[in-house]
This record gives structure tokens, C-alpha cells and sequence, in this order.
């Protein structure tokens, strides 16, 4: 019996991405309740992967919310259509939301947003999300991105990480937070917030022999094993793509 209670407490309970390869790549999936930094600069597919992690959640039946804070809920709803993700009647069946943290309510399209951020308090957007995810029992969440929160706040940036944290984790949601480095910045972005976090995941764009190349490599993250290799991947019409056969060997250096 003691043994079978060990087993049971050993036993991770994971969140499948079902973006191909990076379920591969962490042993099995996101460990559940986990909040994963997603960093990388422009143009690497950070909202890309954050979408198509909502979106294969919907097709299982594990709902979910993208909280916009740098672009317009109904651009949004474009960007998922670009690859065939049409969440339209997720919304209209109440198993995915938009929280507006863009608009501040301004626009005809904005009022017919169901969740907006009002103001620019912080605690305002935590209470909106934390409504919207208990209005529609979300188990996946998506903030694009985080660094708008704190880049006025540099010093506050770990402080509002962990808040977001307790709120997102506590109502058993498994999370994508979106952080925005500069092209040739090796950090995560934001000063302390890698510690406030369960995983970093990096996404790049180098080039590499006059040719662009991307790539991604699992920092680290808390409660599972995961492959320390940078792999490449691709977008495709049908997403991305990971590639866990291949490692990219070349050594990224800021110039």
C-alpha cells in the first residue's frame, strides 16, 4: 500500500500540446497547473504555437482563454483562421473566450467583446480573467503577451508574474505566457520573472549562413524530464512543426 501511495503521488498529471514534436521534446506534455514562459523575438512564432496550443485544447475538449493585450480580439480571430483555427463557435458554445485587455472598450467591435479590461490597473485584468475562466471552466490560458504588463514596471515585473501565477495555476489552468526579447537579447525578458516561473520554452530566429532558421530549445520546466537539445522547426499552413529527429549544432552568438 505505501508503495501504491508513492506511485500515485510520483504520477504527473500532464497537459498534451498536441503540436507536433513538442510533446516529444517534454517527455509527454506540460505538467498540469504549470505557468510556461514562451520567449523569443519577433518573428519567431510565439503567438503562433500559443494559438495552436489553444486551439488542439478545444478539439479535446479542454477549454480555453487568450488574453489580448497587444492586438485587437477580432485581428486575433484572423490569425487563428489563417491556419483553418476557427474558433468562432468555440466562443458561441462558451469554451473559449477573448479577454480584451486592448481595446479599453473603444470601438464599435470592441462592445461586442464579452470580457474587457476597463482600465489599465492591474487588478482589474486579474479579476476579468479570473471571471472569464470561471465562466467557461478554461484549462488552458494564453497571455500575449506578458511583457506588456510590467515593461513600465520593470521592478514589479516578478511581483505581477507571480500574481498572474497564483490566479492562473489556482484555477487549474495550464498556461502560455508570451515574453518579447529583442533580436539579439539572449534573456527571457523581464528582470526575475524566469524564477517566478514553472518552464521557459525559447523560440529563435538566426541567421545561420545567410539563410533565417528557426529553432526552439526547453529551458527548463518543473516536474518532468525534457529534452536539452535545440531543435528546428517550421510553420506551416497547418502550424508548426517541430523537428525532435534533429538538432541544430551551430552556436547562436550575439553579434
Amino acid at each position: 500500500n505505501l508503495y501504491l501511495r508513492k506511485s500515485i503521488i510520483i504520477t504527473m498529471e500532464r497537459i498534451i500540446t498536441g503540436i507536433p514534436g513538442f510533446d516529444d521534446i517534454l517527455h509527454g506534455g506540460i505538467p498540469k497547473r504549470n505557468v510556461v514562459l514562451l520567449a523569443g523575438g519577433p518573428g519567431t512564432g510565439k503567438s503562433i504555437l500559443a494559438q495552436q496550443y489553444l486551439y488542439n485544447g478545444l478539439l479535446k475538449g479542454e477549454n480555453g482563454i487568450l488574453v489580448a493585450l497587444e492586438e485587437h480580439p477580432v485581428q486575433i480571430r484572423l490569425n487563428f483562421k489563417q491556419f483553418g483555427w476557427d474558433v468562432s463557435k468555440y466562443e458561441k458554445e462558451n469554451k473559449f473566450a477573448i479577454v480584451d485587455a486592448f481595446t479599453a472598450g473603444i470601438g464599435e467591435a470592441a462592445k461586442r467583446e464579452r470580457y474587457v479590461v476597463q482600465s489599465e490597473d492591474f487588478h482589474s485584468l486579474l479579476d476579468v480573467i479570473r471571471n472569464a475562466i470561471r465562466d467557461i471552466n478554461a484549462e488552458r490560458a494564453v497571455i500575449d503577451s506578458v511583457t506588456t504588463i510590467y515593461i513600465t514596471k520593470p521592478t514589479l515585473a516578478r511581483s505581477m508574474i507571480l500574481q498572474l501565477k497564483k490566479v492562473l495555476s489556482g484555477l487549474g489552468c495550464t498556461s502560455l505566457l508570451i515574453s518579447q526579447v529583442s533580436v539579439n537579447e539572449r534573456g527571457f525578458g523581464g528582470p526575475g520573472v524566469e524564477h517566478a516561473v514553472d518552464g521557459i520554452v525559447r523560440l529563435d530566429l538566426d541567421e545561420v549562413k545567410g539563410e533565417l532558421r528557426r529553432s526552439i530549445i526547453v529551458w527548463k520546466m518543473r516536474g518532468t524530464s525534457h529534452s536539452m537539445k535545440r531543435h528546428p522547426f517550421e510553420i506551416t499552413g497547418n502550424g508548426i512543426t517541430i523537428h525532435v529527429d534533429k538538432v541544430v549544432q551551430e552556436v547562436f552568438e550575439s553579434e
